[in-house]
């Protein structure tokens, strides 16, 4: 029988760094004092998840824009609370107010933008798009297997039978001392109480305070998951709303709630589901013509031992 193909392992980035740089602590520093808890720990993270998942392929999806227009366009409360409200501490790029970044992380992300692809891990972002969108472009495009390194439940929508989540949200530890758990269908039904691919419906009709979107009034998790299982999808929902005849799950109160945030959900619908793009995420193989670069800057900021271990995981996977 033959083996079954490596996944191709797709990082969202931001949120292995958030993640990192908030479970260890920032004694973790380079000779110059500078702290790098947020790159030793995705560097670390990125190298058990190759040994274990024998990544044939390794990407960094970067939100270059963090809060598209496109979708406060949409939902003007998208993302809201994240956006500081002291001027002080606002990060400005190009005339854009930017997420809020703890100063300490700040020139970690922009080390791991500058090591990664020195150490093999090409960096991939689009205009106009977030991490998840780029992880959707690729997902889509990329032959065989792949994985999804993140701790964003919404990137549930993007799991079937050939994409695996590696769910690093919240105490997320599996049994074996992995910092994530291996998210497929199967256990992603167990765990949401629908398929992976009606995630989106359900996180459209209850919302994510998370990212500001305040779902349908009245509607959580239990209603939601009722109305996902007895309809199927969000327009077949909104559909059934339309109809008085109908029983329950879609009670007079549900139907009337849907009635209400008929158009907000539509409008949600785009800003949630994870729709690829052809040509929007250009991916790029060209690997570093040598590692000397990649480990002179690690040695340079005191990474160079999470730096040897990534590099040692995907030279052994490529052998």
């Amino acid at each position: 029988m033959p083996a079954s193909p490596a996944p191709a392992l797709l990082l969202d980035t931001a949120s292995l760094y958030y993640r990192s740089y908030f479970a260890l602590p920032e004694t973790l520093v380079a000779p110059d004092g500078t702290p790098v808890n947020a790159v030793r720990g995705v560097l670390d993270t990125v190298a058990a998840m190759v040994s274990a998942r024998g990544s044939s392929r390794v990407v960094a999806c970067w939100d270059d824009d963090w809060r598209p227009q496109w979708r406060v366009d949409l939902i003007p409360s998208y993302k809201t609370h994240r956006v500081a409200d002291d001027a002080s501490t606002l990060a400005v790029d190009a005339g854009e107010v930017l997420e809020d970044v703890p100063d300490t992380l700040s020139p970690q992300v922009d080390l791991l933008r500058e090591i990664l692809p020195a150490l093999g891990v090409p960096v991939v972002g689009a205009p106009e798009a977030e991490a998840d969108d780029v992880i959707a472009d690729l997902s889509a495009e990329l032959p065989g297997p792949v994985d999804i390194a993140s701790g964003d439940r919404d990137l549930v929508q993007l799991v079937d039978d050939r994409v695996t989540l590696l769910f690093t949200g919240g105490s997320s530890a599996s049994r074996g001392g992995k910092p994530w758990v291996t998210i497929d269908p199967a256990s992603a039904a167990e765990r949401f109480g629908v398929a992976s691919t009606q995630y989106a419906d359900l996180a459209i009709l209850r919302g994510d305070p998370s990212d500001g979107l305040p779902g349908a009034r009245g509607i959580g998790d239990k209603t939601a998951q009722a109305l996902v299982m007895a309809y199927g999808d969000l327009h077949a929902i909104l559909a059934a709303a339309q109809d008085a005849s109908t029983g329950k799950p879609m009670t007079p109160a549900v139907r009337q709630r849907l009635l209400d945030a008929h158009e907000h959900l539509l409008d949600a619908e785009r800003v949630v589901r994870l729709s690829p793009r052809p040509g929007r995420s250009a991916l790029s193989w060209e690997m570093p013509p040598s590692l000397d670069d990649g480990m002179a800057l690690a040695e340079t900021w005191g990474v160079q031992a999470p730096a040897r271990r990534l590099v040692a995981a995907l030279q052994a996977v490529a052998e």
